[in-house]
């Protein structure tokens, strides 16, 4: 057993697998907590981690996604905001909509929301329909999958694909590129996570010939939307803006779901009588998906900068501390859900999780991710019967053995093996 008095939640490996034991350890001491180690702010508790995500004057997302890499220099003094000005680029992700603050957020976050319409929306998720079906005819007949490949992972590709428009020719491509053979593996090195192989610099390439050739020769289509679509004060993004926006929302919305996907079938898996319930009533499967949300929050949480001294839960912290919101603890908050460590498939608030953000930083994909998860589901429901968890590689009840990645950040299963009897 781990000793939580002595573990670095950051790269104790046991932690990292299992985290809910450290986030009531720390809970418990405090919802605001200076961990021992890295002297980083954990905030676990509900309230607190609003308070800290709307604070937006006081904390500033640059190191959102970069961890526990270092400030490229000193952050001294009473208020820390012209240093990182100077120096945000410098950090992982600097370029990523996650990282930015307002002004800058605004104005990309913005551009986004004129991208992912409802209209646009309601016509990928018509489209997802299909699309499962076609996902489900490639592993129906063989009675068992590893589900993040076989499913998870290509159909989440394909529905973004879809979304942002990328030619339906190209769409195998996007596919191998981000799902097949050289698909993302991940390692954690150092202070931040990397992904090696990675399919984020095809995406770069490819989208950045798409706005490109667009510009110069603008067609009847989503791609021409996104390349000409221009910043709420009317002006045309460059290139790169574009292309990072679109770039981000096809890795990172795509990796995040795949992880929701996952999780809702191993506990679907793993609980025949609830697997029953969502079968005879599928009315329950939109807050089935927002209790997985808030169990197994796909992010284990994102990192926030001070600005100036400031006092979150009568803790007292100087400008320079570095924090991380730690979703899936304020996600078990007990002050905010009744018994928050079980899972209620009717629980009346589990919709306040915290799994998208809060504030401005609000995923914008929630929607996208939402509906990818029903559509999966229903059709899952609908073509196979008695989803079990596979023994070979996972183990009997009570005994199962699963591996998740290895990160600080997110919480995903790397392999799930299904077996189930086909219908239809």
């Amino acid at each position: 057993m781990t000793d939580l008095e002595k573990a670095d939640y950051f790269f104790d490996a046991s932690v990292t697998a299992d985290p809910y034991p450290y986030w009531d350890f720390a809970r418990e001491r405090c919802p605001v907590w200076r961990e021992p180690h890295h002297n980083v702010a954990l905030v676990t508790g509900y309230d607190e981690a609003i308070t800290v995500y709307h604070d937006i004057d006081t904390w500033s997302a640059c190191n959102s996604a970069a961890g526990l890499q270092p400030f490229p220099v000193p952050l001294e003094g009473d208020d820390v905001s012209e240093l990182i000005e100077k120096y945000r680029d410098q950090l992982v992700f600097s370029q990523e909509l996650p990282t930015f603050d307002p002004p800058k957020h605004t104005a990309h976050r913005g551009l986004l929301l004129r991208l992912i319409t409802p209209k646009r929306l309601s016509e990928n998720e018509a489209f997802m329909w299909g699309l499962a079906d076609l996902q489900i005819d490639e592993i129906l007949a063989q009675g068992e999958c590893e589900f993040v490949t076989d499913f998870a992972r290509p159909f989440t590709a394909v529905v973004i694909a879809d979304l942002l428009g990328v030619p339906e020719e190209d769409r195998a491509t996007f596919r191998e590129e981000t799902v097949g053979k050289k698909r993302a593996s991940f390692r954690q090195t150092g202070d931040v996570e990397e992904m090696v192989s990675n399919p984020f610099e095809f995406m770069h390439d490819r989208f950045t010939r798409y706005v490109e050739d667009r510009r110069r020769e603008p067609r009847a289509d989503v791609l021409t939307e996104l390349a000409t679509a221009t910043f709420p004060d009317g002006t045309l993004p460059e290139v790169h803006e574009v292309v990072g926006i679109a770039a981000n929302l096809f890795g990172a919305g795509q990796e995040t779901t795949v992880h929701l996907l996952s999780a809702s079938l191993r506990r679907i898996a793993e609980d025949p009588e609830l697997q029953q319930l969502l079968r005879d009533d599928r009315g329950l499967i939109r807050n089935f998906i927002e209790e997985v949300l808030r169990l197994d929050s796909p992010l284990k949480g994102p990192f926030r900068l001070s600005r100036v001294p400031t006092t979150v839960d009568e803790v007292d912290l100087p400008a320079g501390t570095t924090a991380e919101i730690l979703v899936g603890a304020a996600n078990r908050d007990p002050r905010k859900f009744e018994c928050p460590n079980e899972f209620r498939v009717d629980r009346p608030n589990a919709r306040q999780h915290l799994a998208f953000g809060h504030g401005i930083h609000t995923c914008v994909g929630a929607p996208l991710a939402r509906a990818e998860a029903h559509v999966a589901l229903q059709r899952l429901f609908d073509r196979t019967a008695h989803i079990r968890i596979s023994e070979t590689p996972h183990g009997p009840p009570g005994a199962r053995r699963y591996d998740y990645r290895p990160s600080f950040m997110i919480r995903g299963m790397l392999r799930l093996h299904l077996e189930y009897t086909p219908v239809g």
